[in-house]
């Protein structure tokens, strides 16, 4: 997996047909997710982060048209830009409900819009969500114990011999299982990067 994964330019592309269910439900299968996840890191409840994931990406479909490569701007950092600034205006409304006038809260909200936090928050957060997405695909393809062995060893980092003694083969065995699903997942997220 590459260190800091980029949208694919071909489904940037296929998001400009409004109509194509195929590449927006695979936009948001991954980017739904990390956006409300950057809204509750930021101090935002269930209900304001779905509402702001809602707003992120209807601005994302009224403006991905428009949206154009230049040499410095990935589409990951505009909608990190969308993000932060949806979540910095549901954090601002809620300065009235909140009775304080206090400066520490000010600079509390002020550090919810650090450029390089969020981009690197929503960079670890595509991450994780495309390695769950290859997951969810990959795991039909192995036996329970195989893929056990996998996560417990490369996921939950425990220790070889334990899973080994816990899921009955040989310590050999899991190496082969971790280093069989591992190939597995790499190739399936070079698959989604590739879709260009």
């Amino acid at each position: 997996m590459t260190e800091s994964p980029e949208t694919r330019h071909s489904l940037i592309v296929r998001l400009k047909d409004h109509d194509d269910r195929e590449a927006w439900g695979e936009f948001l299968e991954i980017y739904r997710p990390l956006v409300y996840r950057l809204a509750v890191a930021k101090g935002l409840q269930h209900a304001d982060a779905e509402d702001v994931a809602q707003q992120v990406f209807g601005s994302v479909v009224q403006s991905v048209d428009r949206w154009r490569p230049d040499g410095r701007a990935r589409f990951r950092s505009w909608l990190t830009t969308i993000a932060r600034n949806a979540i910095l205006n549901a954090l601002t409304r809620r300065i009235a409900d909140r009775a304080s006038g206090d400066t520490a809260e000010r600079e509390w909200i002020a550090g919810c819009a650090a450029d390089d936090e969020s981009s690197q928050t929503l960079t670890l957060e595509s991450r994780r969500e495309i390695f769950q997405w290859a997951a969810r695909r990959v795991r039909e393809e192995f036996e329970p114990r195989t893929w056990d062995a996998f996560w417990l060893t490369a996921v939950e980092g425990r220790d070889v011999a334990e899973v080994a003694e816990l899921i009955d083969k040989k310590p050999g065995a899991i190496y082969a299982a971790r280093s069989r699903v591992m190939r597995r997942l790499k190739e399936m997220v070079a698959q989604w990067e590739e879709r260009s």
